[in-house]
């Protein structure tokens, strides 16, 4: 039976990522009803907004979709895609998993590192407002109900994926209320996995120790507006945002995507790296149960990037976008199916 997936090209160099990704998919044997539909700034000129009430709907409907990059206009124009996908389709965990892979250059290679976070609320809400001219006012808000989701969904992944410690990260030292409810929450929740090592930094505190030593941690729980600062940091330890996905997921949706921007500089020119979206790729897979081909991807997609000549120039080679998505396609069909789940997490 064939797997109905929203498919969203995005816009720049996302159409070209979107297609690589697809026929790697598509080279495992699965089955894929693709849904396509627009968001971003090609359908703003044309429509008026940024994400159609068609391609929410498509969500809805299939409770899965991939997405390329988009464009998000800076101080001024519409609210960024991600953002409203999050906040309408109620996804709450955002996970990135951070790993350093052999042959992509990195001072750090023996970091593996889980992103968790939240993705409701904190300033990413847009609640601000001018009170006098020269004065904004911008509104945090941290709740019981999603502090405590955010941390369960930790910790159940934590142990799912046999991984043993949970940093929560925050500032309550300083925002005493805010803060210090979220780390409230996730202390309850700590107390319920007594078998997870639970700890506990400030945010500035952490960034350091993370430059220092990221292979001190292992699954990192943040709120939004920290989570988003820090799973950047985290990408810069394992050779950049082109190496790094993204799952946003809800109580029965998920969507999955590169993180990083659309690059309009060099769209068409079949040079950019798919990699983030082919890890995003792998996480959906493992999410709609079809781990053995998150597996062989997997497998691929290292050998290929074991080899710098067969990656793209911005990880030292010469491959096309199409040249790299081949060279993982080659090595899917010399390996033979693998039984057990995909170890990109």
């Amino acid at each position: 039976m064939a797997h109905a997936v929203t498919l969203i090209p995005g816009d720049g160099t996302g159409p070209e990522l979107i297609e690589a990704t697809r026929r790697v998919l598509e080279a495992t044997g699965v089955e894929f009803d693709w849904d396509e539909q627009p968001a971003g700034e090609d359908v703003y000129r044309e429509e008026g907004t940024p994400f159609p009430d068609r391609t929410l709907e498509s969500i809805k409907r299939n409770k899965v979709g991939i997405k390329g990059p988009t464009t998000t206009p800076v101080g001024a124009g519409f609210r960024s895609v991600n953002v409203l996908l999050r906040k309408e389709l109620d996804l709450y965990a955002c996970i990135r998993p951070c790993k350093a892979y052999e042959g992509v250059r990195t001072r750090f290679p023996e970091t593996d590192i889980v992103i968790v976070r939240e993705n409701t609320e904190d300033l990413y809400s847009g609640l601000e407002h001018e009170v006098v001219p020269g004065v904004v006012e911008s509104l945090k808000i941290i709740t019981e109900r999603a502090s405590t989701r955010i941390a369960l969904f930790a910790f159940d992944y934590a142990k799912r994926l046999g991984r043993s410690r949970v940093t929560a990260i925050h500032k309550a030292n300083i925002m005493k209320l805010s803060d210090g409810l979220f780390i409230k929450c996730a202390r309850a929740v700590a107390d319920l996995h007594p078998d997870v090592v639970y700890e506990e930094q400030i945010v500035d505190a952490a960034c350091m120790n993370l430059v220092m030593k990221p292979e001190k941690f292992d699954v990192l729980l943040l709120p939004n507006l920290y989570g988003d600062i820090v799973s950047d940091l985290c990408a810069g330890l394992v050779g950049g945002l082109g190496m790094v996905p993204a799952a946003n997921l809800g109580t029965d949706i998920g969507v999955f995507e590169a993180v990083h921007g659309s690059a309009p500089d060099i769209a068409g020119q079949n040079i950019a790296n798919p990699t983030a979206l082919l890890l995003s790729a792998l996480l959906m897979l493992d999410h709609i149960g079809e781990t053995g081909a998150a597996a062989r991807i997997h497998a691929a997609l290292v050998a290929v990037l074991a080899t710098p000549a067969r990656t793209t120039r911005d990880l030292g080679g010469t491959a096309t976008t199409t040249g790299f998505a081949d060279a993982i396609c080659r090595e899917l069909t010399a390996q033979p199916p693998a039984p057990n789940p995909s170890s990109l997490q």
